[in-house]
């Protein structure tokens, strides 16, 4: 009898709240589940995460950190490491320190368009709790190659952003609590995929991939139909160039570091904040060095460089105390006028 390709291949994102959820997710699953489940969850880097035990010991199905190379296994949960992310290849699992993606490493998004590029329609992603718009570019990937979305209701999760931006702009399959996706999932990974769900193309799945895994066809590239924007990479410096995908908007620099507006904005608020404090840090040590010049013009009666000093010492502090003040956000600025009508005032009715 001929072999029915089913989704076996079930690939979860999640951020804030996102331990107790999984812990509750995975309750729910058979012993015998007959798929891969590959997570990530966004962890801080250089802690060990033990999400891996939490599991197994939540639910019947053990998980683990995989190493890198090890074959996809039915009935295994496979965990992303810490500052590593896990991604998938036809018949194996990849564990790697690829670019950043929304300012995180693991990240869902990268994960989620490799296990679609990799098994198409046996795919079923899903979205859980979260900030930010993490795994909604991944989860259009997943759709787009004939895969099931899941998201989590947002009125269930403890952080709905993530949830919410997927529904916005992905036509999930599904949308219920995490009561019932253990269930669905078991029923999906026993259920025939539908042969009516086509492929259709998708402009960059394989560059993205390619440029978190170092093919070589995909490393220092622009890219594909994507136009230099004005903003530069908060990782690397690099140009970014702008990308919108059925409505959502990213950017993406030549080797692979990769942002949501929403996650733009908070990457250049981190560079803002160490600039800020480097600023701080660079004037603190001029005034120190200028009062320690007054002390010795002072011991040696140099009456002229202690004025100059002095000055130098003055004007140093008072820029130390303004920029902490920014930096701390303490600093009171007058507001912003309004933005002017480019269509002028209305005319009155008369």
């Amino acid at each position: 009898m001929a072999r029915r390709d089913t989704h076996d291949i079930i690939v979860i994102g999640a951020s804030m709240g996102g331990v107790e959820a999984l812990q509750r997710l995975v309750a729910r699953f058979p012993k015998d589940l007959p798929a891969t489940v590959c997570v990530v969850l966004h962890l801080p880097t250089g802690y060990r995460s033990k999400l891996p035990e939490i599991l197994s010991r939540s639910g019947p199905v053990p998980a683990s950190h995989p190493e890198d190379g090890e074959p996809l296994r039915p009935g295994c949960i496979y965990v992303a490491p810490s500052d590593r992310h896990l991604l998938v290849e036809p018949g194996r699992v990849r564990v790697v320190r690829g670019p950043r993606e929304n300012n995180h490493r693991p990240a869902v998004d990268p994960l989620f368009r490799s296990a679609a590029l990799a098994y198409g329609a046996r795919v079923v992603g899903v979205v859980l709790t979260g900030a930010l718009n993490c795994g909604t570019s991944g989860l259009m990937a997943i759709k787009s190659q004939g895969g099931v979305a899941v998201v989590q209701e947002p009125t269930d999760a403890y952080c709905a952003d993530m949830p919410r931006s997927a529904l916005e702009y992905v036509a999930a399959d599904y949308c219920m609590p995490l009561t019932e996706i253990g269930g669905l999932l078991d029923r999906l990974a026993r259920t025939p995929i539908d042969t009516s769900r086509k492929r259709r193309p998708y402009r960059m799945l394989e560059q993205e991939v390619g440029s978190q895994l170092s093919y070589p066809d995909a490393i220092d590239k622009p890219p594909e139909n994507g136009n230099p924007s004005h903003f530069s990479c908060p990782d690397c410096g690099g140009v970014l160039f702008e990308l919108s995908e059925e409505g959502l908007l990213r950017f993406r620099c030549r080797v692979g570091h990769d942002y949501t507006a929403e996650a733009l904005g908070e990457g250049q608020q981190s560079s803002v904040d160490a600039a800020l404090w480097a600023a701080v840090r660079a004037l603190e040590e001029r005034a120190a060095l200028a009062r320690r010049l007054v002390a010795r013009a002072r011991e040696h009666k140099q009456s002229i460089s202690l004025t100059r000093f002095e000055a130098q010492a003055r004007e140093a502090e008072q820029h130390v105390l303004l920029l902490r003040q920014v930096a701390l956000g303490t600093l009171s600025l007058p507001s912003a006028p309004p933005p002017k009508d480019p269509e002028g005032p209305e005319e009155p009715s008369t």
